[in-house]
């Protein structure tokens, strides 16, 4: 029998509403599940064979073991520190090591509860898939308060009762925690299911009235109000916490909270799980929890909420391809995507959004792994394109990553013309791509006609050339570390080595040779690092205080083992990181082993007002005086560590700044649709197909028209004055049905809803005097009777045409599983609605 063993860390953040905050709206912030954020989190999951002479272990899709590659190049130029005899001592005594004997489970998993408990627990489990169906397998629950530096056996709190692998152990907001337990469906009526609020001191049983199929869902703010879908399609509702249920719905096929208490769901039309049919689904909302239920929209396929922003498709015919629809209003109104069209043979996917704007890839035409990225305005309805050949592989895997450590930078990678695969980077939220700069420690051969840094994505981590992504953490103010290669494109052949930025993208240095697995502790006043082995054993750490210039090694184990991952506590506030791994035993069972490393008792000294310095975000690189450091429109100055100060930041730690808003420049704006930017000028000047184009559209009983000269603001740029585009709008309203009368004006673009002015007709005409004074002129038929301004003195939005999105039916379960409101972080197909990726 192949012997299955897992780790997995789940972990406790701060959950909030939508709309609150940068990238929460209806969903658990995690920047996506991805391998950085699992090994940083304490989230790793590898599945070791029984077979230990192997030398090898098998990988999940959130642990990729290790890199095929490894590195024999010299050192880089960052300095190699030994560590002193006293250093070592003190490391030795405040480094913990805890076995776990193989014969206690066939799978491990390790969560850490609350924010700065230092609470972990381990759920060690025998299982089969005979055990699970007959008589449920039996588990073992560890508890450690102090870090993970020792455990206790409390498997008496939960009886031994089985605990379901697949669910493992739910951690939600305070101090939250749901066990689910595994029971045969053929003999009981329900699901079990053991709660605590304290962290696992004491636990609760709960008998369901239902047996689930999927993790229960926690509420963002409230861990009380609790959702859960039962395997016969029931939508089931706790406002104690689980110990009563409600069942709210029959028939629903998947569900999101979205923001406040609004809860949306998509169901059958009769309430039956035999009539679920995609395409023919039924889109409500609930915003008193189960008492009333409102209608959004028919005939819908899948749905799901990023951000601020509901987003569904509907088969309005059977015959023809869905289209998209978009709501920033919880469902109130909504309008169709402003997006090219795509073919049925295409898909489309949401890499990223929040309550502004949302960043989505629709795939060429053909298996050319490639297709377009476009940037949303702050409704989600006009879509601007902002990167071309965006590389998107045959598995629908996607490099596009969030660098969270600084406000707008955003990574990914394309394919280019020539077949290579080059890294590109963006400073102002897609506005503008680039390649990024070599490092300042790495040269190129002679031949290389283009020398520049190219970072390996999830492609690379798929396919096993690397064991990690980027990382960044919010709280490690322009910090990022990433694995890449230095030439003319991405290499798969070359070594990748590790990279450290600490100015948010703009500079590079190489720092580690060969793949690693990295965390980021104490909010970037550490960086830890384990060289990732594909065919033998760890027993090294290496951890740097300057960003990693410089790196000090200490062995905390003296018996190697087979690494399984880094776990240390979320919020990256903490100095204790767990090497996770097992070892094998002579009777040939795994014995897992967690080396729990303090680097408090190294880094003892509390940071001081000296040990900081003032930081101007974006001001690498040269630029006038004036703006130097203005992106989006607004300079940001943080105060934060100097590389040099070996010092705590601590868990009081809190990320300070100072904004100031900048003169508005032509790189606050975009071109609208229907424009370009001219290659010499950057002017933004009208396509030569767009002339004449005139498209009416329908929105609350009234027609639409209205003319732009091209350019429209950047979402979230906050700029003053200065820039202002010469600009001539004009805005035509008809009712519905009404046909435009001989002499009416023909315009070029085809925009929705600007004024909210019934049967009337308004002309403004805004002519722009250097950055100075504006000219307004009125021009009223009719009564002039405006009932207000509907898009809030936004820029204009235009529709494209109708999205159409291929029927996926090959996606696999783990986007299935991956609903919006609970925390999963894949790429998001509008066909399979429980996928999102929020990175």
């Amino acid at each position: 029998m192949i012997w299955r063993l897992v780790v997995l860390g789940v972990v406790c953040v701060c959950l909030v509403a939508a709309g609150e905050a940068r990238r929460r709206g209806g969903r658990t912030v995690t920047f996506h599940r991805t391998q950085q954020q699992a090994e940083s989190r304490g989230q790793v999951r590898t599945r070791p064979r029984r077979d230990t002479n192997s030398q090898t272990s098998s990988s999940s899709s959130s642990s990729s073991g290790a890199s095929r590659l490894i590195s024999h190049g010299p050192p880089f130029t960052s300095c190699r520190l030994t560590l002193t005899p006293a250093e070592h001592r003190v490391l030795d005594d405040n480094t913990h090591e805890t076995g776990f004997n193989g014969d206690d489970g066939s799978y491990v998993i390790l969560t850490w509860v609350g924010g700065g408990t230092g609470v972990v627990l381990v759920l060690s489990t025998i299982s089969s898939p005979l055990d699970s169906f007959l008589d449920g397998g039996s588990s073992r629950l560890y508890r450690s308060t102090d870090y993970g530096k020792s455990f206790h056996d409390i498997s008496s709190r939960i009886n031994n009762t089985f605990v379901k692998e697949e669910f493992g152990v739910s951690v939600g907001p305070g101090s939250s925690v749901i066990l689910t337990a595994d029971t045969p469906v053929l003999d009981n009526p329900g699901g079990i299911i053991f709660t605590s609020t304290d962290a696992g001191a004491t636990f609760k049983f709960t008998r369901l009235p239902f047996h689930l199929a999927q993790p229960i869902t926690y509420h963002f703010l409230n861990h009380d109000y609790l959702v859960a879908l039962s395997i016969d399609g029931g939508l089931w509702l706790s406002l104690d916490f689980g110990a009563k249920w409600t069942k709210v719905h029959d028939g629903v096929h998947s569900f999101s909270w979205g923001a406040g208490v609004n809860l949306f769901f998509s169901c059958s039309r009769v309430d039956a799980v035999e009539a679920d049919e995609r395409g023919d689904l039924v889109l409500k909302r609930t915003k008193d929890l189960g008492r009333t239920f409102t209608v959004i929209h028919e005939d819908v396929f899948s749905f799901g909420y990023i951000g601020a922003f509901l987003f569904f498709s509907v088969m309005e015919d059977s015959r023809s391809p869905r289209v998209m629809y978009f709501s920033s209003d919880q469902g109130d109104t909504f309008s169709r995507a402003l997006l090219p069209s795509a073919s049925t043979e295409q898909f489309y996917s949401i890499l990223d959004g929040d309550e502004d704007m949302l960043f989505m890839h629709v795939d060429n035409p053909g298996d050319t792994f490639f297709g377009t990225m476009y940037t949303s305005d702050d409704r989600g309805i006009l879509f601007t394109k902002s990167l071309e050949r965006h590389l998107f592989d045959g598995q629908r895997k996607s490099d596009f990553t969030n660098v969270t450590s600084l406000r707008g930078v955003y990574l990914t990678n394309k394919l280019d013309t020539d077949g290579r695969i080059r890294s590109v980077i963006s400073f102002n939220r897609g506005g503008k791509w680039r390649q990024l700069n070599k490092p300042e420690n790495v040269d190129c051969s002679e031949q290389t006609k283009k020398c520049n840094l190219h970072v390996h994505g999830e492609h690379s981590r798929n396919n096993r050339i690397v064991p990690m992504l980027a990382l960044t953490e919010p709280t490690a103010v322009g910090l990022v570390i990433a694995h890449g290669t230095v030439g003319d494109s991405l290499s798969s052949s070359q070594h990748p080595d590790v990279f450290v930025s600490s100015d948010g993208g703009y500079t590079w240095r190489g720092t580690l040779r060969g793949p690693h697995h990295y965390s980021i502790l104490d909010s970037g006043g550490l960086i830890v690092a384990v060289e990732a082995q594909h065919e033998g054993q760890v027993k090294t750490i290496k951890f740097s205080t300057d960003e990693g210039h410089c790196w000090k090694s200490y062995n905390f184990t003296e018996q190697p083992f087979f690494f399984a991952g880094l776990a240390s506590e979320p919020g990256t506030k903490a100095l204790n990181v767990s090497v996770w791994g097992f070892r094998p035993e002579e009777d040939g069972q795994p014995m897992w082993v967690a080396v729990t490393i303090d680097f408090q008792s190294l880094i003892t000294r509390e940071c001081s007002d000296r040990d900081y310095e003032e930081w101007l975000a974006h001001s690498s690189e040269g630029k006038d005086s004036a703006r130097r450091g203005c992106v989006l429109g607004v300079k940001e100055t943080y105060r934060r560590l100097k590389k040099k100060s070996v010092c705590r930041n601590g868990k009081s730690f809190v990320v300070s700044k100072k904004q100031s808003p900048c003169l508005c420049t032509r790189d606050d704006y975009l071109c609208d649709y229907g424009y370009y930017p001219h290659p010499n000028t950057s002017e933004c000047v009208r396509q030569p197909n767009s002339a004449n184009k005139t498209l009416e559209i329908c929105l609350d009983g009234e027609e639409d028209e209205l003319l732009t000269a091209g350019y429209r603001k950047v979402p979230s740029d906050k700029c003053e004055g200065g820039f202002t585009p010469q600009l001539a709008v004009q805005t035509v309203i008809r009712p519905c049905g009404v046909k435009p009368t001989p002499g009416s004006p023909t315009l070029s673009t085809s925009p929705e809803t600007v004024f909210d002015t019934p049967r009337e007709r308004l002309v403004l005409i805004l002519v722009c005097a250097g950055a100075g004074a504006v000219v307004l002129v009125a021009v009223v038929s009719a009564l002039l009777a405006v009932r207000g301004v509907v898009y809030r003195n936004r820029s204009p939005v235009y529709r494209f045409s109708n999205l159409q999105i291929q029927e996926d039916n090959n996606c696999d379960n783990e986007r299935e599983n991956g609903t919006s409101s609970n925390g999963a972080a894949c790429q998001h197909d509008s066909d399979d609605v429980s996928a999102v990726t929020i990175t």
